[in-house]
């Protein structure tokens, strides 16, 4: 089994890359086989998405459509590709994710899904290049707002649930907002996001 981590904070060594490594250690005690690849986004060089739609209109059969940018998301594509489990972390800045996981998210959409999915009226939607089913879990920080208030101030953990069910076939298990964590401190969610991580695998 082959486990993938996709870290959106600048920070190493804080809040959320603290606890997704509680998560991967929970994923590691619950299937000791699993291969884990962790990826911080703020140590590779990756783009904006130029919306050219090349990757939307590519009429590839294969479960990954090219994007026309060559930057790290090359690299980071084929582990996702490769991924069966996905942990996902990021704080939220102003209520979403940090515009490095939004770039993330921006280049696999259209990379990882094809327009041909009809929401109500709606044609075009994101639909998985791949049938390949995988699981997911979320962890979110917030190093002021606590958790009573996070269905207001957390827009970050639905914008990642509903893009990576809509292109990489991503079931979310199971998530967490580490919330008023300049208060409460980090090792308040430790237990949490490790009892997280044994869920994915």
């Amino acid at each position: 089994m082959k486990l993938l981590a996709v870290v959106g904070s600048p920070r190493k060594g804080k809040a959320t890359d603290l606890l997704v490594d509680k998560a991967i250690a929970g994923a590691q005690a619950a299937a000791p086989d699993c291969h884990v690849t962790k990826i911080n986004l703020a140590d590779h060089d990756i783009e904006f998405c130029r919306n050219c739609l090349a990757c939307r209109d590519s009429t590839t059969t294969g479960p990954i459509a090219k994007c026309v940018i060559r930057d790290d998301m090359d690299q980071i594509s084929e582990h996702v590709l490769e991924a069966e489990s996905l942990i996902f972390g990021t704080p939220v800045h102003m209520g979403f994710a940090t515009a490095i996981m939004m770039s993330f998210l921006e280049r696999i959409v259209w990379t990882f899904g094809k327009p041909e999915r009809q929401v109500l009226t709606i044609r075009g939607c994101p639909l998985p290049r791949s049938d390949k089913k995988r699981k997911a879990v979320i962890i979110v920080t917030s190093g002021i707002v606590p958790p009573l208030y996070r269905r207001w101030c957390d827009q970050a953990a639905p914008l990642i649930r509903g893009t990576i069910s809509d292109s990489l076939n991503a079931k979310t298990v199971g998530d967490l907002y580490a919330g008023d964590i300049e208060h409460r401190g980090v090792a308040h969610y430790f237990d949490k996001a490790f009892q997280l991580g044994m869920k994915v695998v």
